[in-house]
């Protein structure tokens, strides 16, 4: 598609809505250390120079579109712990958790990125602003947390957040990220019982996580 210059608010936001659809479909085929910002601008159907309009790198691109995944997330999540009672069974809250979760699939797509390739290309700048975005987000979610487990809050609460954040990447990546020859294996019988289950195993560790903050008092 040739995308003429945007001259109105509503054309620009369309053509980033555009290079968002293409870089989301890119990082999610390639990973995110193979995908240029070249392949970025040709998947989307724009030249180079007018990529550099809207975005100055790809570093850029992915925390836009993670940024707004990650709010939407939070938004649902925060939603739904609102309505669980003071002290719910853990097992209620891991259900909890981990359903508003798999209702985000494109944010649990980009998660494993994060964590395991992205802050370390991005610049200062680029890190700083996203870092304090976040930091608001995941105050407003360590809140919701104290208001099911009293007990459960300030450092203890944002100790959750960190370890189940890191949980949820690893065993998304284990889940989503398998080749053909994986598949085939874990079809296999004897291996079975270690093919990855992402509901199971983060609901799991969810609870041992709040269990274990809980017993260290």
């Amino acid at each position: 598609m040739d995308w003429q210059r945007a001259r109105t608010d509503e054309k620009k936001n369309e053509r980033k809505e555009a290079i968002y659809q293409a870089a989301f479909s890119l990082f999610k085929k390639q990973g995110y250390q193979k995908v240029s910002f070249n392949a970025i601008a040709l998947e989307a159907g724009f030249t180079k120079s007018n990529m550099y309009r809207y975005f100055s790198s790809k570093e850029e691109i992915f925390l836009n579109i993670f940024s707004a995944l990650f709010e939407s997330w939070h938004q649902d999540c925060t939603a739904r712990l609102q309505l669980l009672e003071e002290n719910a069974p853990l097992d209620q809250f891991a259900d909890v958790w981990v359903a508003s979760y798999l209702d985000h699939p494109q944010f649990l797509d980009l998660t494993p990125i994060l964590f395991l390739s992205l802050e370390s290309n991005s610049s200062f700048e680029q890190l700083l602003e996203f870092k304090q975005q976040s930091l608001t987000l995941l105050y407003q979610l360590a809140v919701s947390i104290t208001e099911v487990y009293p007990d459960v809050q300030g450092e203890k609460a944002f100790s959750f957040l960190t370890l189940s954040f890191a949980a949820t990447a690893n065993y998304w990546a284990a889940q989503s990220q398998q080749n053909e020859a994986l598949t085939k294996i874990y079809q296999l019988e004897q291996f079975q019982m270690l093919k990855p289950d992402f509901e199971k195993s983060l609901k799991t560790s969810i609870e041992i996580i709040i269990r274990g903050i809980q017993a260290g008092g």
